[in-house]
């Protein structure tokens, strides 16, 4: 059960993170998640708990992964330095929570043919007679992920006029509140050309459905099922793995990783860097043919000396 107490300072902390820290939305509710279960597992006392309480809490977690167990973490080390920085406690006993570090794993890759194949099947889809205007959503929105790299939250939030046909880019605020300059193709600026015909001059999002817009886990579905259409297992595909794809290929093609870093937006180059395991025979490539010694010639060490 989660005390009055609790739920007062938890709110108040929530409040501060989305008003002064620019948390997003997604991030507040993560906490608020992580907090409201900690306070039930300490019985109403997360604001009194002290160094003992929490490893006590925390050796509850075992079974979870390294990166739920640091989010945990991080929420709750949060949360108590809230409270000693608002005169709440003199102490802070966030220092008994484990750091379980922050190992990063690759993301999975899509290869240029798995993302002919999903082209293929929806350009299919889209040839139909008659014409589902859904495939042309469907278009819009992987002309959107793959070309763009855009999160999910950012391409079902769009607004109906984000787009202009004429202008190639559009300025997003993502994580952190933080704005970016994300540019967009010609094919993905035609493709939703065509799907805003069907979009009422009504409605306030590019995406809508109900009163609101898309959401991200019909997005994911909407991801999922043409994957499986296009003959590559649904559980290598997401929106997220789209986004990678297109960080991928656009660093083995030669992009600056700093470049790439903006338009993901990104707040520290170390997370763009993860995209820099490119294929080993592309970087040799690279060297032979960019480095300013490629168009020396070896001297062959069995000649004759002039």
């Amino acid at each position: 059960m989660t005390h009055a107490a609790d739920r007062a300072l938890i709110d108040r902390f929530l409040e501060m993170m989305a008003a002064e820290a620019g948390a997003a939305p997604n991030t507040v509710a993560a906490y608020r998640s992580d907090l409201t279960l900690a306070s039930q597992a300490l019985d109403g006392g997360l604001v009194d708990a002290d160094a003992d309480a929490l490893a006590k809490l925390a050796s509850g977690w075992s079974a979870l992964s390294r990166s739920t167990v640091g989010r945990k973490s991080a929420s709750l080390r949060r949360f108590f330095a809230f409270l000693v920085e608002e005169g709440h406690r003199v102490d802070d006993p966030g220092k008994a929570l484990p750091r379980p570090g922050t190992a990063r794993t690759l993301p999975k890759i899509l290869s240029h043919a798995d993302v002919d194949r999903l082209f293929a099947a929806i350009a299919e889809r889209a040839a139909r007679d008659p014409l589902d205007p859904n495939d042309l959503r469907l278009s819009a929105l992987f002309e959107l992920l793959y070309g763009s790299g855009l999160r999910a939250t950012e391409l079902v939030s769009l607004p109906r006029n984000a787009v202009h046909p004429d202008r190639p880019f559009l300025i997003l605020r993502g994580k952190g509140g933080r704005e970016r300059l994300v540019p967009i193709s010609d094919r993905a600026r035609a493709a939703v050309a065509v799907w805003r015909t069907y979009v009422a001059a009504d409605r306030l999002w590019l995406f809508p459905s109900g009163k609101g817009h898309l959401s991200r886990i019909r997005l994911y579905q909407l991801v999922k099922a043409i994957a499986a259409e296009a003959g590559i297992p649904p559980d290598r595909v997401s929106p997220h793995v789209l986004r990678h794809a297109f960080a991928t290929h656009l660093l083995a093609g030669g992009a600056d990783l700093r470049a790439l870093q903006s338009m993901l937006g990104h707040a520290d180059i170390a997370t763009t860097e993860i995209y820099t395991h490119v294929d080993s025979s592309r970087l040799v490539e690279l060297v032979n043919t960019r480095h300013p010694l490629a168009a020396c010639h070896l001297v062959d060490a069995d000649a004759p000396a002039p």
